[in-house]
């Protein structure tokens, strides 16, 4: 409980009033973060920034800030490694099935299906085969998938929460 003093600017009645309150804590701080923008929002109000602050560090306009977090739009894939890092942590979860893992690999590096391809070694449209549930890997190309995330484990922000 704070106190709000009030002095008199009078001369003739010189007398201090005392107004208790209590300082609300935003509900940023109180509620658990559901979405991106939520996690992001809450971030931003736990280290005292303006949206402009966070808008410089992630490289968007402040008024991308404001979109993500009201959930007017999705953070975009080339800003996600970011987005983490402005975190210190990777809200997004990772599911055990080894595609699962490979999209959850792609959307938290940022990376497009070519450049996925890239580190790789793969044809995008393979990976878009398989990424997408058009096309299964067979067991070769599903013990290929599973040795370069055991070689790219928890990137970027490794810390999950």
């Amino acid at each position: 409980m704070n106190i709000f003093y009030k002095f008199s600017n009078s001369p003739e009645t010189p007398h201090k009033i005392e107004i208790p309150f209590k300082i609300q804590i935003p509900k940023e701080l109180t509620e658990e973060p559901i979405t991106l923008g939520d996690h992001l929002r809450r971030r931003r109000i736990e280290l005292g920034l303006y949206q402009k602050n966070v808008a410089v560090q992630i490289g968007v306009t402040t008024s991308t800030i404001w979109n993500w977090e009201n959930n007017w739009s999705s953070i975009t894939l080339s800003c996600m490694p970011k987005v983490i890092k402005f975190l210190g942590y990777n809200p997004i979860p990772c599911s055990e099935d080894l595609l699962e893992r490979l999209a959850w690999y792609k959307q938290v590096n940022g990376l497009s299906l070519e450049q996925l391809g890239a580190e790789m070694d793969r044809d995008p449209e393979q990976l878009a085969d398989w990424l997408t549930g058009r096309h299964n890997p067979c067991r070769r190309n599903r013990r290929t998938v599973e040795l370069f995330l055991s070689g790219h484990a928890q990137e970027p922000g490794a810390v999950q929460r």
